[in-house]
């Protein structure tokens, strides 16, 4: 018999005087985890193939079950830890990449967490966001270096279009292929009761989701998927996505099995077929063609529709935000390494990028030093988990913020991490019928919407605790902030003051 070197990640726990053999738990997991015995009266599971999704944890009528975390001691060694060994003994079994998903869970400094807020004291009171306005409205688009006035103060100066959001907080890029059409429309359906905007991805849109184009972003992807003049024109603003947070430098890969015919149609690609999206974009090879892409959609939209430039966080970020906004583009999203993805290489997930706190900073202050940050909004994405991450980011200078993987836990997502299987329980990173089912839009959209609105309170609270009643007063406003047990050089690039000043 063949040697398995991985022992199992966890184990199932079944209470066998609680249980009462119902079958519940065979029928909820897609792992094929839990099965009858012999019998096919008693349920046993195998624990080799528990991903701890929690689909039977939470469904389970008698409470019989639970997940504990496999441990297997191996000798003690800081260098060769037991999840290098596994990982070697992984790519020794199959020759392959590995792979995972969702975001970098290292625990590398989290900057949201040594970075304090501001309250007013006696001088610049407060204000009580249940009595007085508070006013979150965001505005994202390219401003006019200049403003003339005519006698009558009319304006000669024609605007370049602009985003009205009512909240600073909008869905990142999730595409129908890596997430199901169940997942996209219940971002679609909040997005639109919250007046934000979310995001299609780079895999076209969905039939279904056209009447949706109001709140919609449209991603251009160096695959160009889905990507037709129609497709261009039902959208509030185009996004032409250069890097992924969670995989700088590195294209995607929709496999086959996922790409349906639903899938197929939204994307203009041969049902079953690989998704490959290429590492560049190859008619991009420098700024003068980002330029000439950009005054492409716009001509494609008679430059009606703001356009995007989405780049990860990565070295020397800042000078390419800078080339960014001098190519013409609208707003700059800037995806730090702690941002979500259906499927990437571990390796690169793991190890490449930076974190948002610093790239968002060292951008804000770039545009600044340049004397042109006014010309351009830069939007924050990297692993936004509540209000105050938010509060933060805009404070260290972003217009606003995407979010992705709370609005996903927000729908029932239990961050198993196995996004690339298709597998996923909870109806939301699969295409399996019998599994998207599952989600129920009516359902995860007034989840979504709960979250947001909750958030948007709690933003206006920490407004007012400021001493503030516009979200424009917090705008790149570091004052606001103080840092925790920083170096002086993590204060410079972040751009404030130590607590305690």
């Amino acid at each position: 018999m063949a040697v398995n070197y991985i022992p199992r990640r966890f184990t199932v726990i079944r209470d066998k005087e609680l249980c009462v053999n119902c079958g519940l738990c065979v029928e909820q997991c897609a792992n094929e985890c839990h099965y009858f015995a012999k019998d096919n009266k008693t349920v046993l599971a195998n624990s080799d193939s528990c991903v701890a999704c929690h689909r039977c944890v939470d469904l389970c009528p008698k409470g019989a079950l639970r997940i504990e975390k496999y441990v297997c001691d191996y000798r003690d060694n800081f260098n060769w830890t037991p999840q290098y060994q596994q990982e070697i003994c992984r790519q020794a079994n199959t020759g392959s990449t590995l792979l995972s998903a969702m975001g970098n869970p290292k625990p590398f400094p989290i900057y949201w967490d040594k970075i304090l807020l501001n309250a007013s004291q006696v001088t610049n009171p407060s204000i009580d966001p249940l009595r007085e306005p508070m006013e979150i409205r965001t505005i994202l688009g390219r401003k006019p270096e200049k403003i003339t006035v005519e006698r009558k103060g009319k304006s000669t100066v024609k605007m370049p279009p602009q985003v009205v959001l009512e909240t600073p907080i909008m869905f990142s890029a999730m595409s129908f292929g890596s997430i199901s059409l169940n997942a996209q429309k219940s971002l679609a359906w909040a997005a639109k009761d919250l007046g934000t905007l979310f995001n299609t991805g780079e895999g076209g849109l969905h039939s279904d989701l056209f009447g949706y184009g109001d709140c919609a972003v449209v991603q251009v992807a160096s695959g160009r998927f889905g990507v037709h003049k129609d497709y261009l024109n039902n959208c509030k603003f185009i996004e032409i996505k250069i890097g992924q947070g969670a995989k700088p430098g590195i294209g995607g890969h929709l496999p086959g099995e996922k790409v349906n015919v639903e899938v197929s149609n939204a994307r203009m690609i041969p049902e079953g077929s690989d998704a490959i999206s290429p590492a560049p974009h190859h008619d991009i090879y420098s700024i003068e063609d980002l330029r000439q892409l950009i005054w492409s959609l716009k001509q494609a939209t008679d430059g009606k529709k703001p356009v995007a430039v989405k780049i990860a966080a990565v070295h020397n970020v800042a000078a390419i935000v800078s080339g960014c906004a001098r190519a013409g583009a609208d707003i700059i999203v800037i995806d730090g390494f702690r941002g979500g993805t259906g499927a990437a290489p571990t390796r690169i997930r793991d190890n490449v990028g930076i974190p948002i706190e610093l790239a968002l900073a060292a951008a804000d202050e770039r545009l600044r030093q340049e004397g042109i940050r006014s010309t351009v909004s830069l939007v924050a994405a990297g692993s936004f988990r509540c209000s105050s991450d938010i509060v933060k980011a805009i404070a260290l200078g972003a217009d606003a913020c995407y979010i992705a993987s709370a609005a996903l836990i927000a729908m029932g997502c239990h961050m198993c991490q196995t996004c690339q299987t298709g597998k996923c329980n909870w109806g939301i990173a699969t295409q399996r019928p019998e599994l998207t089912k599952r989600l129920k839009p009516e359902e995860a959209h007034q989840r979504v919407e709960n979250l947001i609105n909750a958030w948007n309170h709690e933003i206006k609270e920490m407004m007012g605790g400021m001493g503030i009643n516009s979200i424009d007063s917090l705008r790149g406003n570091r004052l606001m902030l103080r840092g925790i047990g920083l170096s002086d050089k993590e204060l410079e690039i972040l751009g404030i003051k130590h607590a305690g000043e």
